[in-house]
């Protein structure tokens, strides 16, 4: 008894030392957002030592209090603050021990009592004399999670992906989804974005289509629980879910039971799908009012015209129909993006019938490559800032990121200062950091897998802490992140030098693919390297439109770089060298950085070893890429010297990039699953990934010593030459093929010989490996106003041979091209086989290309525009890609012949 009361009274003496006192959460709980934010402010109170009660009104209030009130928008907040707060701006105003909380909306109250966590965590306490407001400068925030998979789904074409168990396991897991959307508020995003091709079928019925829906009653009875559940929780959080899809694919069940394809860009709008696609949508809002739209009219639609009136007469009133049933006149947001279509005028027809419009543009592609865009990537979300409604900057896949981890919070600073400065841009969305495709997990090879919002916390906390605030002082920021970075690893002083470590090797991968890459699409991989006749002959692999005008400060490429070099020119900008020499600078620093405290860490320990090893990673890449950049710029001075020794002084370059990369593989072989989520044929450089392969380092090892040695054997050729070399490449195998559109003629590929029935331009020069081919001979005029149906049978299997002009005319078809159509590879067309095949005087120059087609009757439909069909050759003929060298090239006579 004796020992039961001293224990006591020693409970009732601590508590008196330390206990901090009642305090009073004062709060009319209006909504359930206020409610939300009501539990994580009381559960931080009662954790940092506060007796704490929740009252309804002050009067019945006891200790000290905090006031949580809601104000009119005209209506003063408290004493100095302004007149009137966003809906998501607050004021906190200390009196003696009570503090009141004033916001316009309750978003505002959620964010205001978050700060007061956020400094019950840091100190302890609840802060004391203060005085302030605090308003998001980033109207919308968010991030994006993709309802994608690395690889095509049996049958199914690109972004295909019922949401099912099987193919989503993770979207039926609540406490996932509340890890998720707990880490989104606590880094103040307020929208979440759900990536997936057509994702109506799985969450909606129609009355008129029953055999639309692509999922079994019971998955579509989760489907809907489970799309309730999310947007229930996330409107406590403050955060608008927006489902996104692209135009114009559709169910499967559907296209089949009406003879269609899923998807087919050279397809117009009729009658059948519009009316699918708007009572589609009408169903989706009428089931979910509050979910918003991101629309792509990109990828699969036909023509500009079509994406305006795909827009207007058929999405704008599909989401109207679903307002009408509901009895609503309040218009769901809708975002358009601004990929691959004309936005300016699809906003301007769609403005008039439709106000609650957003628009949204790549930030630097499908990469992260510079905090100054230029060119096309600043004026075309500049000019969308100007329409009239808010324009969001978006973060898109990270090609040249992943899988290492990136966590460098300046460059994300000055990035998200570009998009306000240069852009004109009032919202980010955000893609994961790794693993887009691969989600919710990343490629580190552990067991279990780790989860990509765990692994990579800093470059979501980053985005959304300069989303809220684009500028501040640096020193601050120094000393922000490395508290943080210190509290992770249980370190009092490493934080500084992990810090420095993400600065350094933040700026590796950006440098790099901005200077010497060929795409700042997803169809490159930067961090499995490049191959030399990508580095000295890019446009060979279709460099992409503004790529090197956009993506960072004014620079020289390799080619320019090497001409100027050799005519003894003054230099501009950005060089090669210049960016070889800094980033294995970056990379030796960024070892040193973290190796230097690697003794100091006390907590995830794991975490940490990986994260080192990534530093390490970056150095071997960077060590890589530059000794091959080196080499590069000696091939290419080769091109104007016609000196054998600067090839011979080439060779070590190579030879040690290639030990370079040996470490790579070394360094990656037991710590990653893959280097690319997206494992399709839709990734081409440096090589294809078509069926998953070529996704590691150890694969592409073989083929970079392969090309070591094509070096190292052409070179002794060329030497045994006399330093002069012609390559010869094989005949292509002709194939007969009966061509069944009629009226049409097949022509010898011969000089003389015209390539239209209504044009006069001849054949002036043509490789020689084509001569065996027999074109089709179509009229010009017609190919430009209606585009180029193809139709023929074939006993076997071949490759029908094309001609895509190599120019920047209207005239022309352009070729297929992965950033834009997602099906440009889907029969191995998306890379030039033979560039600089035919010259065509008053036409342009013609690069090769091919499309493999099975045994049987088949279709190639192109679209408008010219373009060649130059033949039919045996499918299982390879070529290797090069320059035929036909037409008188500005750049200089080929170099690359020599890495194959």
């Amino acid at each position: 008894m004796k020992k039961t009361f001293y224990t006591l009274l020693t409970a009732l003496i601590f508590w008196s030392c330390t206990g901090k006192g009642k305090v009073a959460i004062v709060s009319k709980q209006q909504g359930s957002r206020e409610k939300y934010a009501v539990e994580r402010l009381s559960a931080q109170l009662t954790e940092s030592g506060y007796q704490v009660e929740v009252v309804s009104s002050a009067d019945s209030a006891t200790g000290a209090k905090i006031i949580l009130q809601q104000i009119a928008l005209d209506s003063t907040a408290v004493k100095g603050s302004p007149a009137a707060l966003p809906e998501e701006g607050y004021a906190i105003e200390s009196s003696g021990r009570d503090i009141q909380l004033s916001a316009t909306g309750t978003s505002g109250i959620l964010y205001g009592c978050l700060y007061l966590v956020d400094q019950l965590k840091e100190k302890g306490k609840l802060p004391e004399n203060i005085s302030l407001t605090d308003q998001p400068e980033m109207v919308m925030r968010g991030t994006c999670i993709g309802l994608q998979k690395t690889s095509y789904l049996p049958g199914r074409g690109v972004y295909e992906y019922p949401y099912t168990p099987e193919n989503f396991p993770w979207f039926y897991d609540k406490e996932l989804w509340i890890k998720y959307l707990d880490r989104l508020v606590e880094n103040r995003y307020n929208s979440l974005y759900l990536w997936n091709g057509h994702p109506f079928a799985s969450l909606v019925k129609l009355k008129d289509y029953p055999y639309a829906v692509e999922v079994d009653d019971a998955t579509f009875e989760k489907n809907k629980e489970m799309f309730a559940f999310l947007t229930k929780e996330a409107d406590k959080r403050g955060i608008w879910v927006i489902q996104m899809f692209y135009n114009i694919i559709l169910s499967k069940p559907f296209a089949e039971h009406h003879h269609l394809k899923t998807q087919d860009r050279s397809r117009g709008i009729t009658p059948l799908i519009s009316d699918y696609t708007r009572k589609s949508i009408a169903a989706f809002i009428e089931n979910y009012p509050n979910v918003g739209l991101l629309v792509t009219l990109g990828e699969a639609m036909n023509t500009i015209d079509d994406d305006v009136d795909w827009f207007t007469k058929t999405i704008i009133p599909g989401v109207q129909d679903g307002l009408k049933a509901t009895g609503s006149e309040h218009e769901p947001p809708i975002v358009l993006r601004g990929h691959d279509t004309d936005a300016e005028k699809v906003m301007g027809a769609s403005l008039p019938i439709y106000k609650n419009l957003y628009t949204m543009f790549k930030y630097n592609g499908e990469s992260l490559t510079t905090y100054e865009p230029r060119d096309a990537w600043e004026s075309i979300p500049t000019a969308l800032s100007k329409l009239g409604s808010v324009h969001i900057s978006n973060v898109h896949i990270l090609a040249n990121l992943e899988p290492f981890r990136y966590g460098s919070p300046d460059f994300i600073e000055k990035s998200v200062q570009a998009m306000h400065r240069d852009q004109g841009a009032n919202g980010v969305h955000v893609y994961p950091q790794s693993s887009y495709w691969d989600w919710p997990y990343t490629a580190d090879k552990t067991e279990p897998r780790l989860l990509e919002m765990d692994r990579d916390w800093i470059w979501y906390a980053a985005w959304g802490r300069y989303a809220w605030k684009a500028k501040r002082d640096s020193l601050d920021e120094v000393n922000y992140w490395s508290g943080r970075l210190n509290d992770f690893y249980g370190s009092k002083t490493a934080g500084e030098n992990i810090l420095k470590a993400y600065e350094e090797a933040g700026e590796i991968a950006p440098k790099l693919l901005r200077s010497f890459g060929i795409s700042d699409g997803n169809r490159q991989t930067l961090l499995l390297g490049m191959f030399m006749g990508q580095l000295v002959n890019p446009q060979k692999y279709n460099v992409y439109s503004n790529f090197w005008s956009s993506s960072g400060p004014l620079k020289e490429v390799l080619q320019v770089y090497a001409e100027k070099e050799f005519k003894g020119e003054a230099h501009q900008g950005e060089t090669p060298p210049q960016i070889a020499a800094q980033v294995v600078e970056h990379g030796r620093k960024a070892v040193g950085a973290i190796d230097a405290v690697s003794g100091q860490i006390t907590e995830n320990k794991d975490e940490f070893a990986r994260l080192q090893n990534d530093m390490y990673c970056y150095q071997a890449f960077a060590d890589c890429f530059a000794e091959k950049v080196k080499a590069a710029m000696l091939v290419l001075n080769y091109k104007y010297s016609n000196q054998v020794e600067d090839l011979e002084a080439a060779l070590p370059h190579l030879e040690k990039s290639l030990e370079y990369f040996q470490q790579l593989v070394d360094l990656t072989k037991d710590s990653y699953l893959y280097a690319n989520s997206m494992q399709t044929a839709q990734r081409r450089i440096p090589i294809s990934g078509v069926d998953g392969t070529n996704k590691t380092w150890a694969e592409l090892l073989p083929h970079y010593q392969t090309e070591f040695d094509n070096f190292k054997r052409n070179l002794q050729m060329l030497k045994d030459n006399g330093g002069q070399m012609k390559a010869d490449h094989p005949i292509l195998k002709s194939v007969d093929v009966q061509v069944l559109n009629k009226g049409v003629k097949r022509y010898p590929l011969k000089e003389g010989v015209p390539v239209y029935s209504d044009n006069k331009a001849k054949i002036a020069a043509v490789a020689d490996e084509l001569k065996g081919l027999s074109g089709v001979q179509f009229s010009d005029n017609e190919q430009r106003a209606e585009g180029t149906s193809l139709k023929f049978k074939s006993d076997k299997p071949v490759k029908v041979v094309v001609g895509y002009f190599n120019t920047n005319s209207y005239t022309i078809l352009e070729p297929p091209t992965l950033e834009t159509n997602a099906n440009a590879n889907d029969r191995g067309q998306a890379d030039i086989k033979i560039a600089n095949a035919i010259d065509l005087p008053g036409l342009y120059p013609v690069n090769v290309y091919t499309y493999r087609f099975d045994a049987g009757e088949q279709e190639l439909v192109l679209g408008k525009g010219r373009v060649l069909i130059l033949g039919f050759m045996d499918a299982d003929q390879e070529i290797e890609i090069h320059d035929a060298g036909m037409v008188d090239d500005p750049n200089g006579p080929a170099v690359d012949w020599l890495f194959y």
